[in-house]
């Protein structure tokens, strides 16, 4: 990826939802609602706090991440769907 993020920034790709349920019904794509988690693709240097120290991000390149269904906005880079967003709207990091 050829994009970097500025201050306080992140680029997340969605991770692709199951589209069948539990007892194997299939779910069409036109029936899905879009996931809300998604993988950090890069990271921006952070934001300068009221004394023009740099805070870095909490999250970093490869984390999983779960976002509100609202947060940033989506483009395409390189031919690829991602969602540019503060990190003040990530609700937490997905643990393996």
């Amino acid at each position: 990826m050829k994009f970097r993020p500025l201050h306080d920034r992140v680029v997340v790709r969605r991770v692709e939802s199951e589209t069948k349920t539990a007892s194997g019904i299939i779910i069409p794509d036109t029936a899905q609602e879009k996931p809300q988690q998604g993988e950090i693709l890069a990271v921006g240097p952070g934001a300068r706090d009221e004394k023009g120290q740099l805070q870095a991000l909490e999250v970093k390149t490869g984390d999983r991440v779960l976002f509100g269904k609202w947060s940033g906005t989506e483009v395409k880079i390189d031919g690829q769907d991602v969602i540019i967003m503060k990190e003040s709207d990530i609700l937490g990091i997905i643990a393996a």
